[in-house]
C-alpha cells in the first residue's frame, strides 16, 4: 500500500497518527473528521494514496463510494440523521485541503443550520449549452 512520507490521512491509514475508526476494510478507511461540519462527520479514504479524482484507481473510488454508502446509511439509521451529504473536493480551488482523496461523509439534521453545499440558482441556458459542447468534445 504505497504511502507519502507526510501525507496526513497516509500516516493515520499506517497507524502512526491517532484517528476514530468507524470502518475498515481491504481498501479503504473511515475516520471521524476532527473539524466536523456536523455530528458523525466522517471521511473516507483509500489505503493507497492518490492525490485526487484525477489520481485515484478506479477500482479504489469504486470501493470508497460502497464505504461512503454504508457510512451515511449508518448515519441515518444509528445517529437519526433526516439526511446526508456527500462531497468530494479535487484542487485547492474546491476547497481541497488535505491532498490524499478523500469522501466526506456529513449527516444532516432538520434545522441544523448547515447552509447547502449548492446554492443552486437559474444558469445562462447558452453557457450551460456551451460547456455541455465543450464537455461532449463537440
Amino acid at each position: 500500500m504505497a504511502a507519502e512520507g507526510d501525507c496526513v490521512f497516509c500516516q493515520i491509514v499506517a497507524g502512526a497518527f491517532p484517528a476514530e475508526f468507524v470502518h475498515t476494510d481491504d481498501r479503504t478507511v473511515a475516520f471521524m473528521d476532527i473539524n466536523p461540519s456536523a455530528r458523525g462527520h466522517v471521511l473516507v479514504v483509500p489505503r493507497t494514496h492518490s492525490t485526487d479524482l484525477h489520481d485515484i484507481d478506479p477500482e479504489d473510488l469504486v470501493a470508497c463510494m460502497r464505504t461512503a454508502k454504508a457510512v451515511a446509511s449508518t448515519a441515518v439509521d444509528v445517529l437519526g440523521a433526516d439526511g446526508v451529504n456527500i462531497l468530494q473536493n479535487t484542487g485547492q480551488a474546491a476547497g481541497q485541503a488535505v491532498f490524499h482523496f478523500h469522501i466526506h461523509v456529513i449527516p444532516r439534521y432538520g434545522g441544523d443550520g448547515l447552509r447547502s453545499i449548492l446554492s443552486p440558482r437559474p444558469g445562462d441556458p447558452q453557457e450551460i449549452a456551451a460547456a455541455a459542447a465543450a464537455i461532449r468534445g463537440d
